[in-house]
């Protein structure tokens, strides 16, 4: 039977605390026994089994007999929680009532998927193999037990698209739903999250979050809102949008999880314009006699700059001849640092976009611009004033959290990705969320044709201009995946100088988004597309193509993870589909520049030199992300927001409990899972 954590409006999980042993804790308890491995999947097996011989019965009942089975099974899981029959009774379900809504049936791997997911671990399934659709199983299963249930996607994009597709799914069994956009008020916001079942990206839920915290008084503490609202308060519950963090369903899991952990999150108040304009004035006259080696290093991969003793020299001297804030030698220095980053490091067309006289940033994960979103420490203001914008007033940090302490928090967490494998011990060590692979429903027909590395980027776009025609003639839909808005520009002018018409999907066109993946698998379409067109992205290609091979893919370029790349080779040969990949790079490509100068820049060494980089920043990567989460924890306490005695959250299970994932009693079937077992 799977045991559930209390159920109380705000509850969350206590902040699990740091210690150095940590890491080889994590190693130590992950390394499975092959016999509890065994034991593990002979039981999710019989389950799976159970779900199946459920099937004929249920596909000769009526919809209102299967309406009726579904308010018995949820009232008494209300009531006795989880069970396993009950589980089993309700996947079977589930599946039947998908068939009929949404002519979606879940296939038996599908199911194996759900209920690992309801024992708190991150799936990985291939690209195709219907996450989607997948969701609906432990969805159903949570809110049925009586637990607020968030499902949260990389982007709003995604949030509307799944919600839109599993709600008559939902409204069948009788649970209400909802999708979290930007433009809800505070009072639709409250509305949405009632609801059994909540869409949301990760941003929006985060800092609909942080919101609470500040509404709250900063700790959420359920008999103090009681207390204010008897005392007359009436809006003290109405200032709140979420109910707690009790069972969230994250999809893209790793790249929500880990890649963007690197990221925190921040709510600020705002300075005076016209002082912030002056600071970034004076910070570009600070660097301008700055000389690269003498004065500053620059590390590319951390998108860090290093001053000299030198160039600490040359600027404490221009200092005194300026005065001011410019005589404190860490405002000093700090500024610098600033100043150099947004000439040298953060490039527009890559990092962000200017529309409109404004500086939009690019979520570097999925290719879309963050509305709303602006750099802290006055980086903003000073790529605004580079780009010669109107200067925008510095964010003052009120509240501040890193993603790994929020999604910590919830009493249950669980995830899907086609990509886990990479991350695995620090999915592990950080969210202790095992990983559990999917087989395939069907073999995968896809065929990677290899990488070709040329000497410049100029003979780079020439050859996949040149595959690009070859495979036009033949009536195959072609997509070209870039790395940045730059650079899909830059191949849209060698297309068009070519004479191939085609599509371009990046940040700029995002209104077009659906119209161009609804045509991007039509015969002889061509579609130029960054991360947009990479997760969750599903390109349907026209049956009679598949005879010629399917959506050819061409990967323009490599990510600083390789799970980013094999996301966009994903977006081909679904569903068992015929499909072909091929990768297409140059020695200029900017990832290379993560390398010492040192190595030898020859095509013949290409692969190797790309696989280095590529190691070099997921390592320096999870650096970030590990020293992120420390400096959290140290910040925690002076900003009142990351837990400790600072924090009086409310929880279930002591800190060391939620720290071993042992708090919210997880499912027993799973719970050797949870104690380091898959």
């Amino acid at each position: 039977m799977w045991s559930l954590p209390a159920l109380e409006r705000n509850a969350e999980r206590a902040d699990p605390k740091q210690h150095w042993l940590d890491p080889i804790e994590a190693v130590a308890t992950a390394a499975p026994s092959a016999l509890l491995r065994r034991l593990w999947r002979s039981r999710i097996g019989r389950l799976v089994g159970g779900v199946a011989a459920l099937e004929p019965e249920l596909k000769l009942a009526s919809d209102a007999r299967l309406a009726g089975r579904a308010r018995e099974i949820r009232a008494t899981m209300r009531r006795d929680g989880l069970d396993e029959q009950l589980v089993v009774a309700l996947f079977a379900l589930v599946r039947e009532v998908s068939r009929r809504t949404v002519g979606l049936r879940h296939h038996d791997v599908q199911v194996l998927a759900g209920l690992s997911m309801i024992g708190g671990a991150v799936v990985e399934m291939d690209t195709g193999e219907g996450k989607t659709v997948t969701v609906a199983l432990p969805a159903a299963a949570a809110a049925f037990a009586g637990m607020p249930v968030h499902v949260v996607t990389v982007n709003e994009y995604l949030a509307e698209r799944d919600h839109r597709a599993l709600s008559p799914i939902f409204s069948f069994l009788g649970l209400s739903t909802g999708v979290v956009t930007n433009g809800l008020s505070p009072a639709e916001k409250v509305a949405v999250y009632a609801r059994d079942i909540v869409y949301a990206s990760n941003k929006d839920i985060a800092f609909d979050y942080l919101r609470d915290r500040i509404a709250l008084g900063i700790r959420p503490n359920f008999l103090r809102t009681r207390l204010r609202e008897f005392a007359g308060d009436a809006d003290a519950s109405q200032r709140v949008a979420m109910r707690g963090l009790h069972f969230a369903i994250v999809d893209e899991a790793d790249s929500v999880l880990v890649d963007e952990a690197r990221t925190p999150l921040i709510i600020s108040r705002e300075t005076d314009v016209s002082e912030e304009r002056e600071w970034a004035q004076q910070a570009f006259r600070m660097i301008e006699d700055l000389e690269p080696d003498l004065h500053y290093r620059m590390r590319a991969e951390e998108r860090r700059i290093e001053l000299t003793d030198a160039g600490r020299a040359c600027l404490e001297d221009k200092g005194r001849a300026v005065g001011g804030i410019w005589l404190n030698r860490i405002r000093r220095e700090e500024g610098a640092r600033q100043a150099l980053s947004a000439t040298h490091i953060f490039r527009k067309g890559e990092h962000y976009l200017v529309q409109d006289g404004k500086v939009q940033i690019v979520d570097e994960y999925t290719g879309r611009i963050m509305p709303d979103r602006s750099w802290s420490d006055g980086l903003h203001q000073l790529i605004e004033f580079k780009e010669a914008c109107e200067t925008t007033s510095r964010k003052l940090p009120m509240a501040r959290m890193t993603y790994q302490r929020f999604f910590r928090r919830y009493l249950t967490l669980c995830g899907m990705t086609g990509t886990a494998r990479e991350v695995t011990s620090e999915l592990w060590s950080v969210y202790r969320l095992g990983v559990v692979r999917i087989p395939p429903n069907v073999p995968s027909k896809r065929r990677d044709l290899g990488a070709t590395i040329c000497a410049n980027q100029d003979e780079k776009w020439r050859r996949i201009v040149e595959r690009v025609r070859a495979l036009h003639s033949s009536g195959r839909p072609v997509l070209i995946g870039t790395r940045s808005v730059l650079a899909s520009n830059q191949l849209s002018r060698s297309l068009m100088e070519a004479g191939l018409e085609h599509e371009v999907l990046n940040a700029e066109n995002v209104a077009r988004e659906a119209g161009i993946i609804a045509e991007a698998g039509r015969r002889g379409r061509i579609t130029v597309a960054t991360n947009m067109a990479g997760r969750g992205v599903d390109i349907a290609v026209d049956p009679d193509l598949l005879d010629d091979g399917g959506l050819h893919v061409i990967l323009s370029e490599l990510h600083d993870a390789g799970r980013i790349d094999r996301q966009m080779q994903g977006r081909t040969a679904r569903r068992g589909e015929p499909g072909t990949t091929e990768t297409v790079l140059s020695m200029e490509d900017p990832l290379l520049e993560l390398l010492p100068a040192r190595l030898p820049r020859s095509p013949q060494f290409g692969r190797v030199l790309f696989h280095l980089a590529q190691r070099r920043a997921e390592r320096a990567h999870r650096r970030d992300r590990r020293n992120l989460l420390a400096q959290d924890g140290r910040l925690g306490v002076l900003l009142a927001f990351s837990g400790g005695k600072s924090d009086v959250s409310k929880v279930v299970g002591s800190a060391s409990e939620a720290h071993r994932g042992e708090g919210s009693s997880p499912p027993a079937i799973f719970r050797q899972r949870r104690n380091g077992t898959p």
